[in-house]
């Protein structure tokens, strides 16, 4: 078998003629003629062009080489660079990859081919995009009509019979199904989980107030349903926090009282947990109700909490809330040394001055229950133990000294903290964590001598 070959757009006029010459000899009436023409890319396609006029309106189909040899139809062109043959013996031409496309065209590149035959029409949408994107005004136009006007969105709405509910409509739906005898235990557990993921924005909480809906979580407090109890002190807790229109409103109703009694007789850990939750949130920044509830002995209900906790979990929360409690009120009271005269603030200072929470932890034995904690092996409820240890020091500290254990255990701790800060500097690692308990422990160390 004989071929004469060449590159299409790169070899000689002299081989060029040489194939047209053959391929005469070979038929009667040529099938078409290999020519060079430039392409979009600036590069050359040598294509096959029929004698008939009329193909040019068809489309233009360019054959993909490959590394095999591929015969060319009439009216098909090849990319710039593609090795082009003739087959003597056939009379057909042949196509493949030429040796540069060889070294680039691999089989990743075959798999991102696209689409190389565009018709007319194909050809025409493509400049009507071009001109509409050349005319602003016509394509603003164009958009405004893809959008259905708001009001026919409305009334299509209204006859699927969908509704888009506010928060406010929810919690009174909620409120209407939680108050009616219909409804089962499963489903008033259902309308407390939503509740209690709406009453965290500041404004829905006052708003189930003014509902009624804290009437009805107060009540869910006395269900003879563990879990009812549970997730209706969650839902108070939720609704309180940071919340002082809200704190007030609970005082009102006999929060306090109700929050002190499921403490005090809640039979499961959980229960506990949320009422302790809910109470903190009560209690915080609010002077009024901490004297209340230290007037309604709240102190003797948290320290029996305390002394019957096996787990060490919920003395850890105590603990924190006193700390909390003792705090706020030092912070409040150096504030209004530097403080431009405010009635609201004046009264603040005169109804935390009200507040004897310190001599009532002196009274209820705190002085030798709170040291306890530091023989837990977590090291957050130690670090929360020393920090209301040094809260209390000033009604404290003459029990601190004649209490032995609580000595033995500074000093063992600040021993082996000592020990942690140095191992983690030779490892390189963050040491402020201990390095702060270890200032704790000194400064409790101080205050004693």
């Amino acid at each position: 078998m004989s071929f004469l070959s060449g590159h299409a757009g790169g070899s000689s006029a002299i081989w060029f003629l040489l194939v047209l010459l053959l391929r005469c000899c070979l038929t009667e009436k040529s099938d078409g003629a290999l020519t060079v023409v430039e392409n979009g890319g600036g590069g050359e396609e040598a294509t096959v062009d029929d004698d008939d006029d009329d193909d040019d309106d068809g489309d233009l189909e360019v054959v993909q080489p490959t590394e095999q040899w591929q015969t060319l139809k009439p009216g098909q062109a090849v990319p710039a660079g593609s090795h082009v043959r003739l087959n003597l013996q056939t009379g057909q031409r042949e196509v493949r990859l030429g040796e540069e496309q060889l070294k680039y065209w691999t089989q990743e590149h075959r798999e991102e081919e696209t689409k190389t035959s565009f018709s007319p029409d194909e050809l025409k949408r493509a400049m009507k995009k071009i001109k509409e994107d050349l005319n602003p005004g016509a394509h603003q136009d164009s958009v405004g009509s893809r959008y259905r006007p708001l009001d026919e969105l409305k009334r299509d709405m209204a006859q699927l019979d969908l509704l888009m509910e506010t928060d406010v409509q929810i919690m009174k739906r909620l409120l209407e199904q939680l108050n009616s005898s219909d409804t089962s235990p499963e489903q008033r557990l259902n309308i407390l989980l939503e509740l209690e993921y709406l009453v965290h924005q500041v404004d829905n909480a006052q708003t189930l107030c003014s509902m009624g809906g804290l009437q009805l979580i107060l009540e869910g407090l006395n269900s003879s349903d563990s879990r009812l109890q549970e997730s209706s002190a969650f839902v108070l807790g939720s609704a309180l926090s940071s919340n002082p229109a809200v704190q007030v409103r609970a005082v009102e109703k006999g929060a306090l009282q109700t929050l002190l009694t499921s403490l005090a007789t809640a039979p499961k850990l959980g229960i506990k947990k949320k009422v302790l939750f809910a109470m903190a949130s009560l209690l915080r920044h609010f002077p009024y109700a901490q004297r209340h509830f230290l007037s309604h002995g709240g102190l003797q209900v948290l320290s029996e909490l305390f002394r019957t906790d096996g787990s060490g979990i919920l003395r850890t929360r105590v603990v924190t809330m006193l700390y909390d409690m003792i705090s706020e009120k030092e912070l409040m009271l150096q504030a209004g040394l530097d403080q431009v005269q405010d009635p609201a603030h004046e009264e603040r200072l005169r109804q935390y001055s009200e507040v004897s929470l310190q001599g009532k932890l002196l009274e209820e034995g705190w002085c030798r229950l709170v040291p306890t904690l530091l023989q837990s092996t977590e090291h957050d409820c130690r670090e929360k133990a020393l920090r209301a240890l040094l809260a209390m020091a000033p009604v404290c500290l003459d029990q601190y000294r004649s209490d032995g254990s609580l000595l033995g255990s500074l000093l063992s701790l600040r021993l082996q903290y000592q020990e942690m800060v140095r191992s983690e500097n030779i490892l390189g690692e963050e040491t402020s964590y201990f390095t702060e308990i270890v200032e704790l422990i000194e400064a409790l160390q101080r205050k004693m001598k």
